[in-house]
């Protein structure tokens, strides 16, 4: 049964990333405060990133995972996201990117990964980056080997609770000693805001299409 389900969302969601995409008005329903305050505008250092949003079936069910960043000296220390990581000279485009970087951080096989399509490329104005979300499918369940260097942990994400309108809530949140409002989704007791959030965002207005 589920093997069915499965085909039928990917085939979906295959078709509604051909279309159109809802880009900023997406993004903006769960965009934070300190986004508009900043005021920092794509410039010539700003640098290219990818992402991987990557379903795949288990236990009846589709997930897909999420990684929790460790306690570092950076913007984005502690904070929940998609697996993915800063375009290098070895990556042909920024597909390749977020399939290395998948690879690199939770131990992903590239070989194993069949890409649907993306989602709208994000500036991240506190790192100074462009992220691109790369969508893409498993036929199976991976075996999960985090870098701790990279992943505190891997939190796996059923698409029933990413459907569940209860889980989005709104907040100030703490950045560096600064608070912000900060849309989020509720997500087995981790708060998911941000730019992940944002892709998330748009990832659902694209799929309940």
């Amino acid at each position: 049964m589920i093997d069915t389900t499965f085909h039928t969302f990917t085939e979906h969601l295959r078709q509604r990333l051909r279309e159109p995409l809802p880009g900023e008005a997406a993004h903006a329903k769960m965009a934070s405060s300190s986004r508009f305050r900043l005021g920092i505008k794509p410039n010539e250092r700003t640098r290219r990133s990818a992402v991987l949003i990557c379903f795949y079936p288990y236990q009846n069910s589709i997930y897909l995972p999420l990684i929790l960043r460790p306690q570092y000296d950076g913007v984005h220390a502690g904070q929940m996201a998609f697996p993915g990581g800063r375009m290098e000279r070895i990556d042909e485009n920024l597909t390749r990117t977020a399939l290395r970087e998948a690879q690199e951080e939770i131990g992903i096989r590239v070989s194993d990964v069949k890409v649907l399509g993306l989602l709208t490329e994000l500036f991240i104005p506190p790192s100074n980056f462009y992220v691109q979300p790369v969508v893409g499918i498993l036929p199976h369940r991976p075996e999960f080997y985090p870098d701790p260097r990279e992943v505190e942990a891997v939190v796996e994400v059923d698409l029933a609770t990413l459907l569940d309108e209860t889980i989005v809530g709104d907040s100030q949140i703490e950045v560096r000693g600064v608070l912000v409002d900060a849309p989020f989704y509720q997500i087995q007791g981790y708060r998911v805001w941000g730019a992940t959030a944002m892709m998330i965002s748009e990832l659902l207005t694209v799929m309940s299409a």
